[in-house]
C-alpha cells in the first residue's frame, strides 16, 4: 500500500504522507484481497468499516430475497464504499458489495473517522455529496419508460462527463442492463436498433455517438 497513492484519493486529499500514515493507525486500517464475484459486504449485516479500493473494482448491489440482484453503482481505485453504514454501525446494510474483479480493499473504521481531524471529515462529507448526485443520476436514467430512452439518457451523460462523443463505460452488457433496470436481451436489441439508425457504434464497453449530444438528449424514445 503506497502512501503516495492514498494522498491522491478523495478521502486523504490534503494530508501529507506522514499525516496519512498516522491517520491509518488511528483508523484501525487493514487490507484484504478478494477474487472476482467474491462477496465483501452482505445486506442485512452492519458494517463498522468502510472500504477504499486499492486495486480492482467493487459493485454495489441491491439483493432481493429470491436472489435477484440490481447493480446500483461501482467503486474503482481510490474510491470509497459503505461509508454511510460504517458511520452508522447500528444500521443493517440495505445493499451488498462484491468484487467485480480481483481486488484489494483497505478497510477503515467509520467510528474512528468521525472522531478524526477536520480534513478527513470534510473530505468524507464531499464524497457523500458526490454519491448522492450519482444516485440522483441513476434515478434520471431509469425514469424513461422505454429501454431506448434509458440508454439515450445514460449515454448522453457519459458523453458529457467525458467531454467527448467517444468514451468507455464502466459496465459490460449485463451490468449495464442491471444498472438501467432492464432485460439484457432487450437492451442488446435496443442497441442494435440504435446502431442500425446510425445513432451510435459500439464495441464491448467502448461507444461512439454519431448524433450531436444536444440532439441525442431530445432524440425520440419510441
Amino acid at each position: 500500500m503506497e502512501l503516495s497513492f492514498l494522498t491522491g484519493t478523495p478521502l486523504f486529499r490534503g494530508l501529507t504522507e506522514e499525516e496519512t500514515a498516522a491517520a491509518l493507525k488511528e483508523l484501525g486500517a487493514y487490507t484484504r484481497r478478494y477474487e472476482k464475484d467474491e462477496q465483501i459486504l452482505h445486506p442485512g449485516e452492519p458494517a463498522a468499516y468502510m472500504g477504499l479500493v486499492l486495486s480492482g473494482s467493487v459493485h454495489i448491489e441491491s439483493c432481493d430475497v429470491w436472489g435477484g440482484r440490481s447493480l446500483l453503482g461501482r467503486a474503482g481505485p481510490g474510491e470509497l464504499f459503505a461509508e454511510t453504514y460504517a458511520c452508522l454501525p447500528d444500521q443493517p446494510m440495505l445493499v451488498g458489495a462484491a468484487a467485480a474483479e480481483r481486488s484489494e480493499i483497505l478497510f477503515l473504521s467509520g467510528r474512528r473517522l468521525l472522531n478524526g481531524g477536520p480534513v478527513l471529515i470534510r473530505n468524507l462529507l464531499q464524497i457523500s455529496m458526490r454519491k448522492n448526485l450519482g444516485l440522483s443520476r441513476r434515478i434520471f436514467h431509469t425514469a424513461p419508460k422505454t429501454i431506448r430512452g434509458r440508454l439515450l439518457s445514460y449515454l448522453s451523460e457519459q458523453a458529457r462527463l467525458n467531454g467527448s462523443d467517444q468514451f468507455t463505460i464502466p459496465f459490460d452488457r449485463r451490468q449495464l442492463a442491471d444498472y438501467l433496470g432492464v432485460d439484457r436481451s432487450a437492451l442488446s436489441a435496443a442497441l442494435s436498433h440504435l446502431r442500425a439508425e446510425g445513432v451510435l457504434s459500439c464495441e464491448r464497453s467502448r461507444f461512439t455517438l454519431h448524433v450531436p449530444q444536444e440532439e441525442l438528449e431530445g432524440f425520440p424514445e419510441r
